[in-house]
């Protein structure tokens, strides 16, 4: 049994796409930010009081890198833990790290001074925007030829990134997200949190 906490304004949409991709039953709990999100019963589950939060069969898995990293390792049928896995692991954190810390601060309007990037994980956004841009492309996907859950977790981020204007666009990362955006399975996760989104 796979259950998703998640609102539909949330990097749960993220998960979505990831349990769409494995094409396996799942439920979605929707939880509201000011309420059941704080609630004692979800704290329970996840004492954060944020989503995504996935249970599966009684394992409680927090943050998105890591519920993909799961499911992926959890379901090998679904063909999305690649046979490279030290280019999964490289860049699964570099998008938990580097990428969504400086997507998030230049969203926020923070940028660190040039004495202090030794202090942040990623230095600056142009680093992080560079060494993006240098592996997509010589790559179709992050860890080569094969999409893989590295694609939902980094691509979402990037996607995210475009859209919001935390991430400059470029040739490469723009034909890079064009060919995610193109997947099945993303249309399905984003019609259903869209549809939430409408309350329908």
């Amino acid at each position: 049994m796979l259950t998703l906490y998640t609102n539909p304004q949330s990097r749960g949409r993220m998960a979505r796409w990831m349990l769409e991709e494995l094409g396996q039953p799942y439920d979605t709990v929707i939880l509201d930010y000011a309420t059941t999100m704080k609630a004692p019963a979800y704290l329970a589950i996840n004492p954060m009081g944020k989503v995504p939060t996935l249970v599966h069969d009684g394992q409680i898995i927090t943050e998105v890198a890591a519920i993909c990293t799961y499911l992926a390792q959890a379901f090998p049928e679904a063909g999305l833990m690649p046979k490279d896995k030290a280019a999964f692991y490289r860049w699964m954190f570099f998008a938990a790290g580097p990428l969504e810390q400086a997507v998030v601060n230049t969203l926020l309007d923070w940028i660190p001074a040039p004495e202090r990037e030794r202090a942040v994980g990623y230095g600056n956004l142009t680093h992080v925007v560079a060494t993006l841009t240098g592996h997509l492309a010589q790559h179709t996907y992050v860890c080569g030829e094969s999409f893989s859950a590295a694609d939902v977790y980094l691509g979402g981020q990037i996607g995210w990134g475009l859209s919001f204007g935390g991430l400059p666009a470029n040739d490469t990362l723009t034909a890079y997200w064009q060919r995610l955006a193109a997947r099945p399975a993303l249309a399905r996760g984003n019609a259903a949190d869209d549809a939430l989104m409408k309350g329908t």
